[in-house]
């Protein structure tokens, strides 16, 4: 099949081209007129922040939206102005209600809690937008300082960093193949397909709830596979090229040998992403299928849009040649460096596996949660807007939690919990309760002592429920459920937590069949498996160390806090998919040699040899494309792009070039064995196939290289 796919490809170019450049096009000009809103918040069913949040649409609409707040430095001296502009706030579309003032026990800092809309109609970003304007045109000529706070004001930036990752991977490309055009064809294909990606991404937002920041995780991920897939390709290509000296034969070469290899890598990238959806949880499902998008349009683009441009290009492809032409044939320093392993597998597999295990170690103090406005960019408003809160009412105030109370006498019972809470250790202070016009729900805000992003606010938040509220209400007939941005982070991180298992036992497995089918071996997936947990623990261990325990976080201008919730999930899908793709394009030459020689020993070190300058110069593409990422404002990207790179360059330098030859050696031949009625039941499955079996001639005449 693939075959039939290149040859039509390669003999219809024209028009393979130009349906991607219409794709391409028509991506650019009508797919931002089609993009959905983007979600800002993880809400979970189930939960007990979800609970406060479904009362409050049903008995409170006014505070039901996206929570906010206007800050005033000064208030004393601009009082009226004040006034005048909160008046035309809570006029502006999209604004649900501006609540009363609060002013510091100084009277200096002046905190208007205000509510937005948010819903598939609505657009929070908009109404956020409208309210700094108008904040400029009036009151800052006036000479008051306000800012804001709310995820909707953020102001953070985005760097060109794709563009930085890309100038990068042409670095790489450049002297990995050491010509202009072979380097232009994976660059090319990536751009294309990454600007149809980002596209349809937006569109998906219109059918799941999809996280702002889903868009860069898309181009993140598109680019660094997009580039990828079409090196392999390309350098098969090549190969094929000097050794059939026909550019369609070669086409057909690579497509059935590395393409089918790409096929597989990003079918295994996807479901590993897909896999997210067992956790359950909406906000995670426009994240996963816009990254699986992405993955499925590389792949299509490497495998359509690759053979057509390859068509045009022909014998040229070693044109523009840039850096000295390296000698064919002979022993190479990867042929060297096996050698080495093979002579002292042992200690060179125990200090492989002590150093992943050193890096990870940091993992077992991983704590799952979300960075406060404290972690924005000191010149941002959030992180102004923070900073005077807490220096006006105390850090806790950054995190209000509200007290949603629903029952008959609702009212007079939160009176009597609100009192409860007030003498609880940790609690700053409670508004008094303000009841609904029934009678049969009643709301009030908590301040914790400790600001949002603390351990202890999180043992706060669950010793009131565990503990305070279910002896407070005993015998009253009241629910009381705690809802707001902190109460939902923090079950958003509990749940993430506890669902994470399954995923991982899930990946896990589906990793292991897959590479049991494709390698007919018991050890060799499992060997597989294991060093796949190390390296993406040392991932682990690397971003906790760094964001969690501050560890150089200077450098990388964020500060101490817990992980993303999602982000260790993420990291686990895409470095596991990835790191199949190596598993795969390294085993693959390696079981080949094994088939012609028998020996275990010229196998790895054959297999080694040919595949580990290319995986060297994919993981570098990798490394920089995800780690330009770390240019970011938002620390969300800072840390799932670092976490990336990190577990790629792991993966590929540690994993692939010393434990797998290591391991591989000390195994022997056991490192195929299956026992004969696994044989029996496993289908067989070609990834890369040999290059003799593909056909000694073409129907159209070969056309003479270029001289």
């Amino acid at each position: 099949m693939l075959a039939n796919v290149a040859r039509s490809c390669y003999r219809h170019r024209r028009l393979v081209l130009g349906a991607w450049v219409l794709v391409f096009i028509v991506a650019i000009v009508v797919g931002p007129s089609l993009t959905g809103d983007y979600a800002n918040s993880g809400r979970l069913s189930g939960t007990d922040s979800q609970a406060a949040y479904d009362t409050l649409a049903k008995d409170f609409p006014a505070r039901h939206g996206d929570e906010a707040q206007i800050v005033f430095a000064d208030i004393t001296r601009n009082r009226p102005a004040i006034d005048a502009y909160l008046e035309k706030v809570a006029k502006i579309e999209g604004v649900i209600s501006v609540e009363p003032t609060r002013v510091s026990p100084g009277g200096k800092i002046a905190v208007a809690p205000i509510t937005t809309k948010n819903g598939n109609s609505d657009h929070p970003q908009t109404t956020a937008n409208h309210i700094k304007d108008l904040a400029r045109s009036t009151i800052e000529k006036q000479g008051v300082n306000v800012q804001f706070a709310g995820n909707w004001f953020g102001d953070q930036s985005m760097p060109a960093s794709e563009i930085v990752g890309v100038l990068a991977a042409i670095i790489v490309l450049l002297l990995a193949f050491g010509s202009v055009i072979a380097m232009g064809l994976p660059i090319s294909t990536a751009l294309i397909g990454i600007a149809i990606s980002l596209a349809g991404v937006g569109i998906l937002a219109n059918v799941f709830t999809t996280p702002s920041f889903a868009p860069q995780v898309a181009a993140m991920i598109g680019i660094g596979v997009g580039i990828d897939y079409a090196l392999f390709i390309v350098t098969r290509y090549r190969e094929a090229l000097h050794r059939t000296n026909s550019p369609e034969l070669s086409v057909i070469e690579a497509m059935t040998t590395s393409g089918r290899a790409v096929i597989f890598a990003g079918f295994t990238v996807m479901v590993s992403v897909l896999g997210m959806f067992l956790m359950g949880i909406n906000f995670l499902h426009g994240l996963a299928v816009g990254v699986s998008l992405a993955v499925v349009i590389a792949m299509l683009a490497a495998t359509t849009l690759l053979p057509a441009l390859l068509g045009f290009v022909g014998f040229t492809i070693d044109r523009l040649h840039v850096g000295r032409r390296r000698p064919k044939g002979g022993e190479t320093m990867w042929h060297r460096w096996a050698r080495t392993i093979q002579r002292r597998p042992w200690p060179i597999a125990i200090a492989g596996f002590l150093f992943l295990v050193i890096v990870a170690l940091p993992f077992f103090s991983l704590r799952l949660g979300s960075a406060d406005a404290s972690n924005d960019p000191k010149a941002s408003t959030t992180h102004k807007a923070y900073n005077l809160i807490a220096s006006g009412f105390g850090p806790g105030a950054n995190g209000p939690v509200l007290v949603v109370a629903t029952g008959a006498d609702a009212g007079t019972g939160l009176d009597k919990v609100v009192a409860t809470l007030r003498s609880t250790p940790g609690v700053a202070s409670v508004t008094d309760p303000v009841p609904n016009q029934a009678g049969d729900a009643a709301l009030a805000t908590l301040f914790a002592t400790t600001d949002p992003q603390a351990k202890a606010t999180d043992q706060l938040i669950h010793h009131l429920r565990d503990d305070v509220l279910p002896q407070a209400t005993q015998g009253t007939g009241v629910a009381v459920h705690l809802g707001g941005q902190t109460a939902s982070a923090i079950d958003f991180a509990d749940v993430i937590g506890s669902r994470m298992p399954i995923f991982i036992i899930a990946v896990l497995a589906l990793s292991f069949i897959l590479l049991l089918v494709v390698f007919r071996s018991v050890l060799v997936p499992l060997k597989a498996v294991l060093m796949n947990l190390l390296s993406i623990g040392a991932a682990y261990g690397v971003i906790v160390a760094i964001f969690q325990w501050g560890w150089g976080a200077g450098v990388l201008g964020v500060e101490r806090a817990p992980i993303e919730a999602w982000v260790p999930m993420m990291l686990f899908a895409i470095v596991f998919g990835l790191s199949m793709d190596y598993e795969v394009f390294l085993l693959s030459a390696i079981r080949e040699q094994y088939e012609k020689t028998g020996d275990n020993a010229t196998a790895v070190a054959e297999g080694l040899a040919t595949t580990a300058r290319v995986i060297t110069a994919a993981a570098l593409i990798m490394v920089f494309v995800f780690g330009s990422f770390v240019l970011s404002d938002l620390r969300a990207l800072k840390l799932i792009g670092l976490g990336l790179a990190v577990a790629v360059a792991i993966d590929a330098s540690v994993v692939r070039v010393i434990l797998v030859p290591a391991t591989m050696e000390l195994l022997g031949s056991a490192n195929w064995w299956l026992p004969k009625w696994l044989d029996k039941i496993v289908p067989h499955v070609l990834v890369e196939g040999p290059a003799e079996a593909l056909p000694e001639s073409i129907d159209e005449p070969v056309l003479e290289p270029s001289r």
